[in-house]
């Protein structure tokens, strides 16, 4: 291998000490001698100051408004205000110039681009051929990756963002200089090492039927914390991190010094936010699908879910019980040998079209358009039986099944919490009619286990009803957006992009795209997964760039990234950063020479948050 630096195959640092053993005490000596650093010219300056000591330059400098950076903190997207004084213009920050990037910028012609793309994706599909192609686009073929794989797009996908927690702003303006100007269709950011499981969850349990497909969902549901009366909080604490304690710390405190919210808290830790609950509930980690199921089974089993709600299976039904939503509750499934196999079609029950759906209502099959806001459909919420010759359960028989298959003593037993907890926070969840809601974020997601734990915490909130009810759950606001996009006005960047380019292809992490719909598929299984139903596969990107797969990078370029010290068994990671082969030219963005930023070729300072602007540089 070729390698940057001397570090060992596996990651370590040579002479014996082990990795982490380097890096925190390498952090610690550094922080410290930083600090003292700057506690020393602080004093200095004070001094300097009481004595009268500053030039008349000096002091007229200071007081420019203009040397005054308002700036945030960046540790959340909270953004809180600070400020600060940025001194520049410090001699050897010329501009510079860094090749290698040219080389991967070929395609510039968005016309040409877009026919590429279109008949890449025919080729995809099987509606046009490999030599087919080739014949149509032979003065262009030099553009593109492979020509005998088009799907993998242009050269310029060889050019790779990759970011941490990159905040508002330069998240826009990164995905428009990459995606809209350099044509590259790999930008990421760090979301799967973060929360994704919950995002996808809440996208796919709020998705929308438009006749032909689903879409539409919401990656975000917050609990109304102003008009709660109940929360439980599952992996998450707004006193200490989530969304944050500067917005959500003074709502809760109100509720809970008023009287008006009680929270219960499930978390292994007793945090700040547990410590403030009337109860606290320290469950195993990784087992909240355990007491989410265990809670489901009580709820049901005493009859304490909206039934009005769930049995409402369109807009008509739901205006009509004076619902702002609905759900699938009572739709049929078919069920296959192997488990559930998808919703039940009317035109196989033979009583509509095959863009609607079925619900079973007084006893026979009816056909449910889910946007129908003129015919009411309730359906019943348990049946199970033969329907146009096929096997049928409702969604909700089929999650009774599931959390009715272990005895509410054996959901504790897994999960750690008591039978008699799991009882009383089931019982204080379902006494507030719709303004109570269960709140989940990374703690529960980020297993294995994470995207179905997520979905049964989510289904909680569908029992009780609070889906966009004052107190209950809510999709929350918004904020001008950074595109100038949001409303009409006269700064829309998405528009103002003359000669904006075109990117296409399969993504290096191979997420949003199937295997088996591509041209390098060869049977199973494939060399690495492939993400059809994801996005931001953070830890996927510089392994798939060391494998080459599916196909070879030219160069990375890292912004408030660390794959080396934030993403499991980062050993790897090091190991793609360190090889010349695999990533022939990394680029890093850092404010300091970091544990990842020491493998790049080039780094380029980036202002700590405290002396700039989010957007700056």
């Amino acid at each position: 291998m070729n390698n940057r630096t001397d570090t060992s195959s596996n990651g370590e640092p040579p002479h014996g000490v082990s990795r982490r053993e380097f890096v925190g005490q390498g952090a610690m000596l550094g922080g410290c001698a930083l600090l003292l650093n700057r506690v020393a010219c602080m004093q200095g300056d004070l001094a300097r100051d009481a004595a009268g000591a500053f030039s008349d330059a000096e002091a007229a400098r200071l007081a420019e408004s203009g040397e005054t950076i308002y700036s945030v903190c960046l540790q959340c997207h909270r953004e809180i205000a600070r400020g600060g004084r940025l001194f520049s213009g410090v001699a050897g920050e010329e501009d510079r110039e860094v090749p290698g990037l040219a080389d991967h910028y070929v395609l510039s012609d968005p016309a040409v681009a877009g026919e590429l793309a279109s008949d890449a994706s025919a080729v995809a599909s099987g509606e046009l051929t490999i030599e087919e192609f080739k014949t149509r686009h032979a003065d262009h073929l030099d553009l593109l990756i492979d020509p005998d794989h088009p799907d993998l797009g242009p050269k310029n996908n060889r050019f790779v963002f990759l970011a941490g927690r990159i905040e508002h702003g330069r998240k826009e303006f990164s995905q428009r200089w990459l995606r809209d100007g350099f044509g590259s269709r790999n930008w990421f950011e760090h979301t799967s090492i973060c929360e994704q499981s919950h995002h996808i969850a809440y996208q796919q349990m709020t998705h929308q039927w438009n006749g032909s497909g689903w879409g539409g969902g919401r990656t975000h549901m917050k609990p109304d914390a102003l008009n709660a009366e109940f929360v439980l909080y599952i992996g998450t604490s707004p006193f200490e991190a989530n969304f944050g304690p500067p917005i959500m710390a003074e709502k809760i405190t109100e509720g809970i010094a008023t009287g008006r919210l009680k929270i219960a808290v499930a978390d292994p830790r007793l945090s700040k936010t547990a410590s403030k609950a009337w109860k606290w509930l320290p469950v195993k980690p990784g087992t909240d699908g355990a007491l989410a199921l265990g809670l489901t089974r009580w709820i049901i089993e005493n009859d304490r879910f909206d039934r009005p709600f769930l049995e409402a299976a369109n807009k008509a039904a739901a205006s009509a019980a004076g619902e702002v939503s609905w759900t699938d509750a009572s739709w049929l499934v078919e069920i296959a040998d192997d488990g559930p196999a998808g919703y039940l079609r009317a035109d196989a029950a033979g009583v509509g079209s095959a863009e609607q759906f079925v619900a079973v209502a007084g006893g026979r099959p009816v056909a449910v358009d889910p946007a129908d806001g003129e015919d009411a459909v309730t359906g019943d919420l348990r049946y199970e039986g033969q329907v146009g010759g096929r096997r049928v359960k409702t969604a909700f028989q089929l999650l009774w099944e599931e959390c009715s298959s272990r005895t509410l003593a054996q959901w504790s037993d897994i999960c750690g919490i008591p039978v008699a907890d799991i009882e009383e926070v089931a019982s204080e969840l379902t006494a507030h009619g719709k303004k109570a809601s269960v709140e989940l974020y990374r703690g529960p997601v980020q297993h294995t286990n994470g995207y179905a734990t997520a979905q049964a915490l989510i289904g909680l909130n569908m029992l009780i009803g609070n889906i966009d009810w004052t107190g209950g759950l809510m999709k929350g606001g918004s904020h001008w957006h950074e595109m100038g996009d949001r409303r009409p006005g006269p700064f829309n960047m998405g528009e103002l992009h003359p000669g904006k380019n075109r990117n296409f292809g399969v993504k290096l992490n191979r997420e949003g795209s199937r295997y088996d719909a591509s041209t390098v598929f060869d049977g199973y299984p494939a060399q690495r997964p492939w993400y059809p139903f994801t996005s931001n596969v953070y830890q996927e990107v510089l392994p798939s760039a060391a494998a080459g797969y599916p196909y070879q990078v030219g160069a990375v370029f890292m912004h408030k990234a660390t794959p080396g010290m934030s993403v499991p068994t980062a050993n790897s990671q090091i190991a793609a950063m360190a090889d010349l082969d695999a990533v022939p030219l990394l680029l890093s963005c850092d404010i300091v020479i970091g544990e990842s930023s020491m493998y790049a070729d080039y780094i380029f300072p980036d202002l700590a948050s405290g002396c700039r602007s989010p957007w700056r540089r």
